[in-house]
This record gives structure tokens, C-alpha cells and sequence, in this order.
């Protein structure tokens, strides 16, 4: 039995945030990335009273632009490097950019167009780079010497996979596949200029992540980065240091990672992922994984560790099966590896993703590393199941986490347009009552991870936008359709902002500063109250008296959710110093996710 606890406190006190991939941001040239469209995402947050940006892994993608198959632990994805941020420093010019084709769908991300245009574009911003050795250029060298435990075999692994056509490391030469000193030594004069190449791009991410993460935390808004369990068999890690992982003498795996059968899968699933070799971490007192884990707070506040119940019990395949029929449990690390986690970096700020099939003993690890663990509402109302109900609002503690849903989950909308009646039935009675319009239910649904006990809710920003599956990030066991969701340009409206806004202050999870701001100004500005009932608001940093139906708050009563700071003037919904027309397509949208009018039948 586990008895120890790493954290004593909660990490969270009571907030909420949203989740979006900055893939899915609307920036220009084929995908999201660290642009102007990222900084106001994080404004967008702040105003709406958010206090966390959850992401995906940041890192390098790989076949199947799965963000949680990358070719690095360590490395950033030069996908997210903003071409405008090089455009502003005189590396490109915005011609260039423009003259190439990223795609013509404007919501979704076209990976090989991307590919090829990006890659070139940034090759001719790394030539000018090197050629002109300005101050940057000192920098670049500074951040060569700091990251030197992984930079360079990164760069060296993406140097030899061009050489080798993209080809995986285990079907290159055996002089170069088993690391022999003279291979490299040969490589890395015949390759030394593409080496360079891949740490620049590192330099660019790094630097502009910075830049960002900054701002964002300036702003009172901290990131929740993602840290996959494994590692992918194709990647440096897997290649420079084969002493971490269940490999043979000839460098190749005896077992990877995968799912056993059950109910969704007759055979199991096969990830194909490397696994540890635990017993020799544990030697090295876990230096590997507390490298990790410290890099990893470098570039996030909070780690969101996925798979946490492989650091309990791991499923072990045999590398030569085909499919995950015939593997078996194995013991993992346990409380061992956070202890020494927690010994090496101080108190861990981790959420568990502890989803699907749980034991016993993966329940007793995580209450005794004392992590929040997720609650996730898109799996609380199933009318069949006659367990525990686990996922059900009424039975979390303060200490986890809640969704609507992840990115692996369906949009609310879709959701809620695919479950059966029974299903459907089972949330208008625990809501107490009917709600026949689906657009109102996700508002519903989202107020009921608002109004839950959890310490963190998180909420997907399709679900405030209210967006069925074809904003889907990611539907498991599938390829070629995932990971490429985008938001347009203007979609971020100021009607999901008002509905963040109000849920987030209704139930309690407003910022501590903006609270203690508004306790201010409510004691004194009493001259200064708007008068609700007369129609007019005075506004004070303007001074200005509007003829618009002001209402600082009007209260949830009756269906209607408390207002603030919105001027209603016909059909146009005007917020701080936005206004912004809403179409009478639109208005039935943002009354039905409102609240405003709707008759509630009781069940």
C-alpha cells in the first residue's frame, strides 16, 4: 500500500480556464502559432476572467502530426514559429510568405502544403541568420551551450533522417544506428550545416515561446503544458540513449506500449511506443526524468501528465506481435520516481490524467502523490452504467480537476447531437429540467463543471463556441483526419466571452485580483451605480451616459444568466469597448447559450 503523500496542499485554488491547441489558433500562414493571434487569445482570456491557457505537447511532430509522437522530449515544434515574427526582424519578407500555398481552408491545417512551404521559408530565414551574425547570433550561441544535454542530438537525429530520406533510425546503416563514434564523428562533418539548421529552429521556438509564455503569465494567465508518458520509437531520445529503454543488443525493442482488448478494441491497441526501462532508472536515482520534468517547467506552470497509470502498472507488448492480444502487466516506477521528482525539483504542479480502466492500486498512487486528478462530464451520463459514477458532479472532491470534455472527446454540441435519448434524459434530470434547444444545453452543461466542487475547470473553447465534431481535435485510433481544427479569423466572439465571464464569476472562479478589484470599486463607487431599472449607464472611465438596456447583474433566476458590463442595444451586443453586430442568424445562438427566455419545464 501506498501511504506516502508528495503534496500536501491542494495546487489549485478555485479558477478556470480553457483548453485550445495552439495549432488551432486563427494566425496566419497554414497554422496556429506563436503570433499577434496568440497574444490576444491571451487577452481574450484575461478579460473574460480566465486563469489558465491549457495546451497540447508542444513538441516536434512526426507521420501522423500527432502531437503526442514527437521526434524530441525536449524539442519545440517549428511549426508554432510565427513567419511574422521573422518578417518583423528582417529575416523574411512578407512577399515571400504570401507567394506560397499553405492551403485553402482557412479552419483546418493542411499538414503537407505546410510542410513544404514552411520549411523552405524558414531555411531562407536561417541563411540570412547565419550570413548577418548580428546580436541574435550571440544569443543563438548562449542557447547552444545551455541546451547542449539535448540539442545537439536532436539536431543531429533531424540532419540524419533528411539524409536518410525520413526513414526511421532503426533502418539506417548500423555504424550510424548504433551510435559507433566514427560514424557519428563522419555524419556530423557531413551534415554540419543542416545540424545547424535544427538548432537554429530550436533558438527561433524557444526564444518566441518565451516571448509569449511571458506575456501570458504578465497577464495573470499561467500554462498548462502536456507531458506524454512515452516517448515515440522514431525519435532522439529513443536513438542517442537506448540505455532508458527495453531495447536488445542490437539496439532494437524486446516490448512497447500499447492497451489491452476490451470492449472498444477486439485486439487491443498497439502504440508501438518504446518502454522504459525502469530498473535502470531507478539506478541513475531518475536523472533522465527529472531532466524532463524540469525542462518541462521551463515552458509550462502545470504538467499534465497523460497515461499516469503506466507509472503504476504498464501493459508490455511483445515487439515482434502485430497486435496487443498477447501482452501482460508489468510494475512500473510507483511513488518512487516522484519522490525523487519532488527531492530534485520542489513541489510538482501536475495534474493526473488517471481516464479509462482503473485499479485499486493506480486509485491508491494517486491519492498518495496527491495530484488533482481529472473528471471528465462527457463520460458522467451514460443512462446504462450502474457503477459508481465517478464522473458525476456530486461526487468530486475539491482536489481534481474537471472537463466538459478533452481533446480527445467529442465537442459538446456533437456529443449531445450523437448519445442516445436515455442518455440525453439522464442530464435534463439532473439538471431538474428540460432542455429541447442543444445550443442552451452545452451553456448547461459547461455551467455544471463551473458550479462543481473541483478547484479547476477546464473547458474546451469549442464548447463555448458552441461547435459541433468537425471541431473535433481528435478522434482516437483513427489518422488522416486529426489534429487540424482552426479557428477562423473573428470566430472568437464576444458572446462566448460574455458566457466564460458570467459562469466563471457565478461560481466563484474569478482571479483573486480582479475580485478584490471589484470589491473596491463596489465600496467606492456607490455614486456611480447604473440604474438598472432606468435603462442608462454611466460609464466611468468615459463618463459616458448610454440610452442601451444596461444591467450590471441580473441574476440567474428564471433562466436568465447574470449579465455584466453588456450593453443590448436591438441586435447588437456591445461588450467593454467592443461592438460587435450579431446577425439574426446568430441571435438565437447567443440567447439559447444565454439562457435569456427560455421556458424550463419540469421533469
Amino acid at each position: 500500500m501506498q501511504k506516502k503523500r508528495i503534496v500536501e496542499e491542494d495546487i489549485f485554488m478555485r479558477a478556470s480556464g480553457v483548453l485550445l491547441p495552439v495549432s488551432s489558433l486563427s494566425s496566419k500562414y497554414g497554422i496556429g502559432c506563436f503570433s499577434k493571434e496568440a497574444y490576444q487569445f491571451v487577452d481574450f482570456l484575461k478579460k473574460n476572467g480566465q486563469s489558465y491557457w491549457q495546451i497540447l505537447p508542444l513538441g516536434q511532430t512526426s507521420f501522423g502530426d500527432s502531437p503526442y509522437q514527437s521526434f524530441s522530449t525536449f524539442a519545440g515544434n517549428p511549426y508554432f514559429i510565427s513567419l511574422e515574427g521573422l518578417i518583423g526582424r528582417g529575416l523574411l519578407k512578407k512577399k515571400d510568405c504570401d507567394g506560397y500555398d499553405f492551403g485553402s481552408n482557412p479552419a483546418d491545417i493542411d499538414y503537407g502544403k505546410m510542410y513544404r512551404a514552411r520549411y523552405r521559408l524558414l531555411k531562407k530565414a536561417f541563411k540570412l541568420f547565419y550570413e548577418v551574425k548580428d546580436a541574435d547570433y550571440v544569443k543563438f550561441l548562449d542557447f547552444q551551450e545551455q541546451e547542449a544535454s539535448w540539442l545537439f542530438d536532436y539536431a543531429l537525429f533531424m540532419a540524419l533522417k533528411d539524409n536518410f530520406k525520413g526513414k526511421s533510425w532503426i533502418e539506417w546503416p548500423d555504424g550510424i544506428r548504433l551510435r559507433e563514434p566514427e560514424a557519428v564523428k563522419e555524419y556530423q562533418e557531413k551534415l554540419k550545416e543542416q545540424i545547424l539548421f535544427y538548432e537554429y529552429l530550436q533558438y527561433e521556438f524557444y526564444s518566441q515561446w518565451e516571448a509569449l509564455k511571458s506575456y501570458a503569465n504578465r497577464q495573470g494567465i499561467q500554462i498548462i503544458g502536456d507531458l506524454p508518458i512515452y516517448v515515440a520509437l522514431d525519435s532522439a531520445d529513443a536513438w542517442a540513449q537506448p540505455k532508458l529503454f527495453q531495447f536488445d543488443k542490437n539496439g532494437m525493442p524486446t516490448a512497447v506500449a500499447g492497451c489491452p482488448p476490451d470492449a472498444f478494441s477486439a485486439t487491443g491497441q498497439l502504440w508501438g511506443n518504446p518502454l522504459y526501462d525502469w530498473d535502470y532508472h531507478k539506478k541513475t536515482g531518475y536523472d533522465w526524468w527529472i531532466s524532463r520534468v524540469r525542462a518541462s517547467y521551463k515552458m509550462y506552470d502545470v504538467i499534465r501528465i497523460d497515461h499516469f497509470r503506466g507509472f503504476d502498472e504498464y501493459y508490455a507488448i511483445p515487439a515482434k506481435d502485430k497486435t496487443a492480444e498477447f501482452g501482460k502487466w508489468e510494475q512500473g516506477p510507483g511513488i518512487g520516481l516522484f519522490d525523487a521528482l519532488s527531492h530534485a525539483l520542489g513541489k510538482l504542479n501536475v495534474i493526473v490524467e488517471d481516464l479509462g480502466y482503473i485499479t485499486d492500486s493506480v486509485r491508491e498512487l494517486v491519492r498518495a502523490v496527491g495530484f488533482p486528478n481529472m473528471k471528465v462530464l462527457e463520460f458522467a451520463f451514460d443512462a446504462k452504467d450502474q457503477g459508481p459514477r465517478d464522473y458525476l458532479p456530486y461526487n468530486y472532491d475539491k482536489n481534481c480537476v474537471v472537463y466538459t470534455g478533452t481533446h480527445d472527446n467529442e465537442t459538446l454540441r456533437g456529443w449531445l447531437d450523437s448519445i442516445p435519448k436515455a442518455d440525453y434524459g439522464m442530464i435534463e434530470k439532473y439538471l431538474g429540467y428540460k432542455v429541447e434547444n442543444k445550443d442552451e444545453m452545452v451553456a448547461q452543461v459547461i455551467r455544471l463543471a463551473q458550479a462543481s466542487a473541483a478547484n479547476l475547470c477546464i473547458v474546451p473553447m469549442q464548447d463555448y463556441l458552441c461547435l459541433d465534431n468537425r471541431a473535433r481535435i481528435n478522434e482516437p485510433s483513427t489518422i488522416g483526419k486529426n489534429w487540424r481544427w482552426r479557428m477562423l479569423p473573428g470566430e472568437l466572439t464576444p458572446a462566448a466571452g460574455l458566457l466564460m465571464k458570467n459562469l466563471t464569476k457565478t461560481y466563484g472562479r474569478m482571479p483573486a485580483a480582479k475580485v478584490a478589484a471589484g470589491q473596491l470599486k463596489q465600496s467606492v463607487g456607490k455614486k456611480k451605480r447604473r440604474d438598472v431599472q432606468a435603462g442608462a449607464v454611466q460609464k466611468e472611465s468615459a463618463g459616458i451616459v448610454t440610452g442601451a438596456v444596461h444591467e450590471e447583474s441580473v441574476r440567474e433566476q428564471g433562466g436568465i444568466v447574470e449579465k455584466e458590463d453588456v450593453s443590448v442595444r436591438g441586435g447588437s451586443v456591445q461588450k467593454e469597448d467592443e461592438r460587435v453586430q450579431v446577425k439574426a442568424g446568430q441571435q438565437k445562438r447567443v440567447v439559447a447559450q444565454l439562457g435569456v427566455g427560455v421556458e424550463k419545464r419540469r421533469v
